[in-house]
């Protein structure tokens, strides 16, 4: 029989970018956008993604090592502030394994022309296939993904 467990964490990140909320609040809401930097590493098979940028939408997203396991993120949105903030709840599977459900805000404060983006996270990591620290990690690696396509984007104004 397999151990079973459930560890509780929270994490914040916060960040400044050279944009202004509703660039950064644009890259998170527009299925095109958020294409371009949402998703594993570079050297993963990405597959489908799907958003329905709305409260009560939901957003798909599935990708991992040639030859698997693949990562299942599977989000639903609770709360939606244009150009402030967001409030998903979601879960990640390991191919047919639940392997955490969290609980995720987004904040958007100005800052003259710039955004701090608040990242606060609050999940229950089950059965020791997932935990915070793994997950921070790879939040700040989206969160740079992020950074990267506001500066391109920023460049091509």
């Amino acid at each position: 029989m397999t151990a079973r467990s459930a560890a509780h964490d929270t994490f914040v990140i916060e960040r400044t970018y050279d944009a202004t909320p509703a660039r950064v609040f644009a890259a998170w809401s527009d299925p095109s956008a958020k294409r371009r930097w949402f998703g594993g590493p570079e050297e993963w098979v990405q597959e489908a993604h799907t958003l329905d940028f709305r409260v009560g939408g939901r957003e798909r997203a599935a990708g991992g090592p040639k030859g698997g396991p693949v990562h299942r993120y599977e989000a639903l949105y609770r709360d939606i502030v244009p150009d402030e903030r967001i409030v998903s709840t979601y879960e990640m599977h390991m191919d047919a394994t639940l392997t955490s459900v969290s609980i995720a805000t987004v904040e958007l404060r100005p800052e003259g022309a710039r955004t701090r983006l608040v990242y606060t996270e609050q999940g229950v990591f089950l059965d020791g296939h997932d935990n915070a620290k793994q997950r921070e990690a790879g939040t700040r690696d989206l969160l740079d993904k992020l950074d990267a396509y506001l500066r391109r984007q920023g460049a091509s104004l």
